[in-house]
């Protein structure tokens, strides 16, 4: 006996008439795997159930072709007199063979979709990553350049703080200068030559007349000292300057004021002192001063 037609098939497995009949026509008539195809892509289709414009009488009304008598299904329209009836349990066998066929496609969809979602995740985990490395980035340009803004000011700030203390540095050489030139024009101390010279009772003693230099060891509050030679007759300000000329930075960038204290007996100069010259504060021929942190005002 004679198998159902693709049409018949269709109906048995379930689908509607309308939707079976719009399947094979736009599938050519092809078979039932094309319509049953074309039926499970387009189920949720919100147009899948409208007529077609084109009559589907001229494509499943139509004698079928010798490529369509090869295969399983025979014309959508072969309902006509002298049609083999099926048995209940050809029926049935067919009818399972279209289940089955049916459940496979709906697999193949299932698989089809489950990979396509993990494709999805992968395409979304992959631009997060992307988003993450570029904000990443981003953050990474802004500090960098934070810092090199940070570099640039530190490097202008040391450069005016420099020309301030070579400022100071020329302003106290004109001083020392200008206090020597005072000092030279009254009368010449004696050359260290040997042998006694003698001196007037309003001059000092002969024996501190002798040093026109006197050596001063600075020990700093880090532990390390400085040791330089000074004339005798410069003031005490042109050792505070030398000691915040050689000093190091400190840690911060920041140069706190000095104060210089005397070893020994201890005795912390003032302002006033810084003004009188070394042999006057009995620093000649040499002495060792401390450096300690002036205290801020």
């Amino acid at each position: 006996m004679a198998e159902l037609t693709a049409l018949e098939s269709l109906i048995e497995m379930g689908f509607p008439r309308g939707r079976a009949e719009k399947a094979l026509a736009l599938t050519g008539n092809q078979g039932i795997e094309a319509a049953m195809d074309w039926l499970m892509e387009h189920e949720d289709d919100p147009d899948v159930d409208e007529p077609l414009e084109t009559p589907l009488g001229h494509i499943l009304g139509r004698e079928p072709t010798s490529s369509e008598q090869s295969g399983l299904e025979g014309p959508g329209s072969a309902a006509g007199e002298g049609k083999p009836i099926l048995s209940e349990e050809e029926r049935q066998e067919q009818t399972k063979r279209m289940l089955e066929l049916v459940a496979q496609k709906q697999r193949e969809r299932e698989e089809r979709e489950e990979r396509e979602a993990l494709e999805r995740e992968r395409q979304r985990r992959r631009q997060g990553q992307e988003l993450s490395a570029a904000r990443q980035r981003l953050q990474e340009d802004e500090m960098r350049r934070a810092a090199e803004e940070r570099r640039r000011e530190k490097a202008e700030e040391l450069a005016a703080r420099q020309r301030v203390r070579e400022k100071i540095e020329r302003d106290k050489a004109e001083r020392a200068k200008k206090y020597g030139g005072s000092v030279g024009s009254q009368p010449p101390p004696p050359a260290p030559e040997p042998g006694p010279v003698p001196s007037s009772p309003s001059q000092e003693p002969p024996t501190k007349r002798e040093y026109d230099q006197c050596r001063i060891q600075v020990r700093l509050p880090d532990g390390t000292s400085l040791t330089q030679t000074f004339r005798a007759r410069e003031q005490l300000a042109a050792v505070r300057l030398y000691v915040e000329l050689h000093r190091g930075e400190e840690p911060g960038g920041g140069q706190d004021p000095v104060q210089l204290l005397s070893g020994f007996p201890r005795r912390a100069f003032s302002e006033a002192d810084m003004e009188r010259p070394l042999q006057e504060l009995g620093l000649v021929p040499s002495a060792v001063l401390i450096v300690a942190k002036k205290c801020p005002s």
